[in-house]
């Protein structure tokens, strides 16, 4: 780029990419997630080629973590020297992107000049310490965060709680039943391109230097279950699964064109924000007429794509966010990118690293790399929160683009096409598995969950823990078929 080439000053830019990684067995060695992300901010400012680019930061936006900070983006306010920088910590439930594209359009609306979005978790301190039979501490602020975000609803339904689901991947294994008999594959087939994906997930996590898993697993390692790769929630086993027992720290600095000139960034440092797009519309998964799709993901997607005048085949980089397969699936469908590309810059949540509501970052920093390198000139990174309950995505490009940044947020849109069902609490009768999945929770016998249509419409969650039940819904294919519930237990009709 040079000299020449004109911009609009108020064009927000990412100018700086930091990321840190520890793996030390030690917990009481290992830095807590704060000195990461004081760290990552560090490296994003020597990474600008800037001269004390963080004194003028007047916006530090964090996503909560599995830690108990009051205000950690204080705290790195205070590190840095940027004592008036309005702090903000976002809760699980909020978007990353939405941390990310609400700083770029602070910037181009002129309202700031210079903003950090960063993210930390520990997971694997967390580990080390409770095989240690410890806690690893953390150090506390007195002070609150000048704002404070909140997701406006809960992310599960009452019944999916009063059922026993308390972690993700019941859920999403549900929706990836769906998906499969939607696209007429048998359960078999079906593991094999999980297998398939994820083996080239981590083909590129070897290749990636900032990934925690760095070697190649053959597809069959993947998809079947062992001593070391269990089966979590069929047909998940552990390496489908985010992995967030990992140490990582991600930050972004962001500034406005004009402010990255007055700063004497080069030019080759610059990745522009072309877009960033969000629905923050939220379905609880037993309550979605259809649960194998995605609006928001069709709409938030295609909006960022729109704004640049392209579609999906003109993406040279991609990141779909990778906690589970069909999130994967999911995305790529609604906007008609093949399966059979590259769908990933890291490796994936599995082996590049899952940290807890931080990934994105990290794929954001990831991708800016492989923008400045020459790999691509325009990258789309994904991101969900919940269970696929909402949807961004933020468009990057090595060039500016002629009409600037662009941000939308659908949720209406997304509201108005998308169909709910009634969930009752306490069902007895005759239904129709909508998605199922059989949960291999440690220390317990696998136990079959089923979400069914009951005869009048409303929607139905119900368990079995027979044992031949389970082993069959292993290897058939039992979405479509009708069963007898009793309450909160199931059976083929």
């Amino acid at each position: 780029m040079t000299a020449a080439v004109q911009f609009d000053p108020r064009q927000p830019v990412l100018v700086g990419v930091g990321t840190c990684m520890q793996r030390e067995e030690d917990f009481t060695c290992a830095s807590e997630p704060i000195d990461l992300m004081i760290e990552s901010v560090r490296r994003a400012a020597e990474d600008s080629g800037a001269v004390n680019p963080l004194a003028g930061v007047q916006r530090i936006a964090v996503p909560k973590g599995r830690w108990r900070y009051q205000n950690p983006a204080g705290e790195i306010a205070r590190a840095i020297g940027a004592r008036s920088a309005v702090s903000v910590l976002a809760s699980v439930g909020v978007l990353q992107q939405s941390l990310i594209g609400d700083a770029c359009k602070r910037i181009a609306a002129g309202e700031i000049d210079t903003a950090i979005v960063t993210g930390a978790d520990t997971g694997y301190r967390i580990l080390r310490a409770k095989i240690a039979g410890r806690r690893a501490g953390e150090r506390q602020q007195e002070d609150a965060p000048d704002v404070s975000l909140e997701p406006e609803e809960e992310l599960l339904h009452p019944a999916e709680l009063r059922a026993g689901i308390r972690m993700p991947v019941a859920l999403y294994a549900i929706i990836e039943s769906a998906w499969r008999a939607k696209q007429g594959l048998t359960v078999d087939d079906h593991r094999q391109r999980l297998g398939a994906m994820y083996r080239r997930f981590s083909e590129i996590a070897a290749e990636n230097p900032h990934a925690w898993s760095r070697h190649a697993v053959a597809a069959s390692a993947i998809s079947e279950a062992s001593d070391r790769n269990p089966m979590l929630a069929f047909p998940y086993t552990r390496l489908h699964c985010a992995g967030w027992n990992v140490d990582q720290a991600a930050a972004l600095l962001l500034c406005s064109a004009g402010k990255a000139q007055e700063l004497g960034i080069a030019r080759a440092k610059w990745v522009y924000a072309s877009a960033s797009t969000e629905s923050n519309h939220m379905v609880p998964v037993s309550a979605r007429a259809e649960i194998e799709s995605c609006a928001g993901a069709r709409l938030a997607g295609r909006a960022a794509l729109e704004t640049a005048g392209m579609d999906a085949s003109q993406l040279d980089l991609i990141e779909l966010y990778s906690c589970f397969p069909v999130a994967v699936e999911t995305y790529a469908h609604e906007l008609d990118i093949s399966l059979r590309r590259d769908l990933t810059v890291t490796g994936g949540m599995p082996f590049a690293g899952g940290p807890f509501n931080n990934y994105m970052l990290q794929a954001t920093c990831r991708m800016a790399q492989l923008i400045r390198e020459g790999r691509g000139r325009t990258g789309l990174v994904s991101s969900v929160s919940g269970v696929l309950t909402k949807q961004g995505f933020g468009l990057w490009s090595g060039e500016p683009g002629s009409d600037g940044f662009s941000f939308q947020d659908v949720s209406a849109d997304t509201a108005r096409l998308s169909r709910e069902r009634e969930v009752l609490d306490i069902f007895h009768g005759r239904g129709v598995i909508v998605g199922y999945t059989v949960l291999h929770e440690k220390g317990q016998a696998p136990r079959a969950l089923v979400l069914a249509d009951t005869e009048s419409g409303a929607r139905a969650l119900a368990w079995s823990e027979n044992p031949a039940l389970g082993e069959s819904m292993e290897t058939t294919e039992f979405c479509g078929v009708k069963i007898d519930m009793q309450g909160g237990t199931f059976a083929p009709a």
